[in-house]
């Protein structure tokens, strides 16, 4: 699903992410998405040739609204700090979406082109142009939002003070020890 998506796709997609918000990845079947436009569920196959389709644009969507957020992160006097905020700040506000996003392998072909490069982008900026330390951070930030949705945290743990600690172990700057080859 390389191109952008026509109205009624879109009006699919949006009801597939109301299911997803509301119930989890259980709720999100073609029987129920269909219910809630009001059609029979195979109408739903003449948009999207299979249910993976059909997840594969509320990812692309995902990514678009990540990608609005980190620019606007980007921004800030500290883009770096203010990434991890608004990655962490929509993870959490979009618990089901971010795990269908992130807890699989990314299928890109079905992907609109561009879509997760515009997403990569601010984080590639505010690390200074440095891919490996951009995939670092996002590493970081995704290693600390799928462990606080998956409530693996003890209590007393203080997340705040660790968001802030790794976000500080990725501005430091470089030792001056040549990188490891291996």
């Amino acid at each position: 699903m390389r191109e952008r998506l026509t109205g009624r796709q879109a009006e699919i997609v949006d009801a597939a992410r109301e299911l997803l918000e509301a119930g989890g990845p259980e709720a999100v079947t073609m029987r129920a998405i269909a219910e809630s436009l009001g059609i029979q569920a195979p109408s739903l196959y003449k948009h999207f040739p299979d249910k993976e389709a059909l997840e594969s644009a509320l990812v692309a969507a995902g990514f678009v609204e990540q990608a609005e957020a980190f620019v606007a992160a980007s921004r800030s006097r500290n883009p770096l700090t203010a990434l991890a905020r608004a990655y962490r700040s929509w993870a959490t506000a979009h618990p089901h979406l971010y795990l269908l996003m992130t807890s699989r392998p990314l299928e890109r072909d079905r992907l609109p082109e561009g879509v997760e490069a515009a997403a990569a982008a601010p984080i590639v900026k505010a690390c200074g142009g440095d891919a490996d330390r951009a995939r670092a951070a996002w590493a970081f930030a995704h290693g600390m939002t799928s462990l606080e949705l998956a409530d693996r945290f003890p209590p007393d743990a203080d997340l705040d003070a660790a968001w802030r600690s790794g976000i500080d172990a990725l501005r430091a700057p470089h030792a001056t020890q040549p990188r490891s080859t291996t």
